[in-house]
Parts: structure tokens; sequence; C-alpha cells
């Protein structure tokens, strides 16, 4: 059969972040709650000229540096942050980027899910036509007030992958195991700018979904725990994806893992998780992206196991090996470099942040200018979002 699946990916956040020891002091929390008790040290903030297009722009930019892009035919965009109730945020990132007319667009949402159903949806497509490529998007704000219980779980991101037939990357098994049941663990209704959610309930369900879904997956592909070389988990926070990787190992009659075999397994894909937060659609994702920057091992050939989950709800377990080419289509540099230089803020700065408004009834608004990437949302008008790029 036709390899398809990743031949590029990049990932974009804030320039700005806040460190969770800053936030802790401020909340009158022992700090190693947020740094032990979640596994969390820092989290992206985007700045009011930041947003889900110009984040998702940002990475698209790179993931689609080594493509030809009139070979592009379809971009998918997965977020639960969106802009607009009816027009796509990719259109305005098919514009910024300056894609192919004849290109299908199209936004998709479920929660932190919709990114792999984005990917289930274009694997297809590649199939049936090998020569085209497919842009894919998640981007994310994710956002729960200030003083919250899942304040210190935010954060902000996007990952652009480019998918192929014959990818340099990461080539995807066929079988899969998918459940949905409809339940509120988190929701974020029409009316509220920040998430509503239950989260000992939402945790619970994490759990028992990744359960059904590996066993359909395990069923249908024949393969066990031990037949999977790395594993990725969408991250909400890291503590939650070490349970998980836990009970993942007792469902399939494995002693309980060693601190050891917990690093080798996971370690490296909740890296950046570390230092960025929850980015919904984009966490599984960039999960994948810090396993393949940080090892220094040769990955080829490695098979790793990825588990989807969206809130509401809707879970995925499905699988993929590594290429021998793997390397060509990172962006590691772009990626560490942009880490390394975000800007520390403090508590007020970050509430500054967090508390700007756009208006709501069409009135002008020029927003401030701070530092972003390539591309910045520049102004509010007549109900548009008006977007420029950064020279």
């Amino acid at each position: 059969m036709l390899k398809v699946g990743i031949d590029t990916i990049a990932f974009y956040t804030s320039h700005y972040s806040l460190e969770l020891a800053c936030l802790a002091k401020e909340r009158g929390i022992d700090p190693d709650k947020y740094s032990v008790g979640l596994g969390q040290h820092h989290m992206s903030v985007p700045p009011p000229d930041e947003d889900v297009v110009t984040m998702a722009a940002n990475a698209a930019a790179e993931a689609i540096k080594s493509v030809d892009i009139s070979d592009i035919e379809m971009v998918l965009f997965a977020t639960e942050s969106g802009i607009d109730q009816s027009k796509a945020a990719g259109i305005y990132v098919h514009d910024l980027l300056g894609l192919p007319e004849r290109c299908r667009v199209i936004e998709l949402k479920q929660a932190c899910y919709s990114a792999t159903i984005a990917l289930q949806l274009a694997l297809p497509f590649l199939r049936q036509h090998p020569d085209k490529k497919v842009l894919l998007i998640a981007s994310d704000i994710a956002r729960y007030g200030l003083g919250t219980p899942g304040e210190s779980s935010q954060g902000a991101g996007a990952v652009a992958m480019v998918l192929s037939a014959n990818p340099r990357i990461l080539a995807f098994d066929t079988e899969y195991g998918v459940v949905t049941e409809n339940v509120m663990d988190f929701w974020r209704p029409n009316y509220s700018d920040s998430a509503f959610v239950e989260g000992k309930y939402s945790s619970k369900l994490y759990l028992s979904m990744l359960e059904k879904s590996w066993q359909q997956y395990q069923a249908l592909s024949g393969r066990g725990f031990a037949d999977h070389d790395f594993y990725c988990y969408h991250t909400p926070v890291p503590r939650l994806v070490e349970k998980a990787h836990q009970h993942l190992a007792k469902i399939n009659a494995q002693e309980k893992l060693s601190e050891e075999d917990m690093s080798a397994h996971i370690g490296l894909s909740m890296e950046y998780a570390r230092k960025i937060g929850n980015s919904y659609t984009a966490s599984l994702y960039i999960g994948l992206a810090a396993l393949l920057d940080i090892s220094t091992e040769n990955l080829a050939g490695k098979r790793i196991g990825f588990y989807s989950y969206g809130s509401g709800c809707v879970a995925e377990y499905f699988s993929g090996t590594i290429q021998p080419s793997y390397r060509e289509g990172l962006s590691t540099k772009y990626h560490q470099a942009m880490l390394a230089a975000r800007v520390p803020l403090s508590y007020p700065e970050y509430e500054s942040f967090y508390s700007f408004k756009y208006p709501q009834d069409g009135s002008y608004c020029k927003i401030p200018t701070h530092q972003t990437g390539s591309f910045r949302l520049a102004a509010i008008e007549d109900h548009k979002r008006l977007y420029e790029k950064v020279t």
C-alpha cells in the first residue's frame, strides 16, 4: 500500500510566557503544586495582536518552506478557538501565505480531537491523489479565567503539517480505534470567552477513552504494548499523560513502569508542552515534534502510538512509523530558537494581556504592537479582522 503521512512539521507559540512559579506566588499557592503536581513549568501567553490565525500562519510558513506550494490542494484548519461562526480561519492563512487558488479550505471543530479527524480525512485523499499535498493546521489559545482552577493549564500554540504520499517524516498505519460519547467534561458556549471544565471528571474520561480506543486499535492491528517504541498523547498537563501511560501499561498486563521506562516512552514528547502549556488541537502533534527534535538517536523505523482525546468527547488511538529521511522535514533549529527567545512576563503584564478586550460593536480598534512572528492582527474595523505581515 502507498505510504501516506507527514512530510514536514513545524509549530509556533507566542513570544511571551509566564513562569508558573510567578503565578503560584500571586495566587498564594505552593509552586510545587504546578511544577510537581501538574508537571508544568511555563505557559505561553499571546499578546493582543496574536490570535489563532497569526499563530497558524507562522507555523505554516515554516512548514511549507521546503514544499512546492502549487501541490497544496487542501487546507484543513483545526481549532476550538474559532474567530468566526461562518468563515473558516484557514482562509485568512491561505491569503497570508499566498497559497494556490485551486485549494479547498475548511475549519474543523471537536475540542482537542479535531486535528486528528483532519488527518484521517486527508489520508484517503492523498492515496487517491498521490501527486497532491494537504496542509493541516491546528491552532488554539487555552483560556480558563483568571484565578480559576484551570488557569495554570492555559497555553497557546499552533502546529502545521504538510501531508503527502511517500512522506519524509512519518507514515501512518491504517488501523485505528475510535470512541464517541456525549459527555459534559469541558465546553465553551458561544457567549463565553473562557471554557468551563470539570477537571476530575475529564481526567477520568481521558483514561477510560484511552482504554476503549486502545482495545479497538489492538484488536484491529494485532499490535501489543511492546510493538510501539514511543508514545505521544494529547497533553492537557504532563502529569495526566504520565498517569495515562501507566494505565495503558496496566491494562496490557505490564508491571508498573519504572521512571527510566516512562522517560524512554513519553519523556521527550512532553518537553515542549512543559514550556508552552495546553495548546488543545495542536498539543498531540507538538508532542511529536518534540520527540523528533530532541532525540539524539536515529529514530528511523520506530513505531509511535498516538492517543488523541477531545472533550465532549471523541477519542482515537492510531500509530505510525518514522521514515528514514525524517530529519529532512523537521524545523528543529526554528523551534529551539523560538523558545529560547521568549520574553518572560511579570504578573501585571500577564493580566494586562489576558484582560484585553476586542470591540464587539464593529467600532474601529487599532491593536497595540507587540513582538510577534511574521504576521500579526493589526486592527478590527466594521466587524472585520485585519491582518498584516511584519517586515
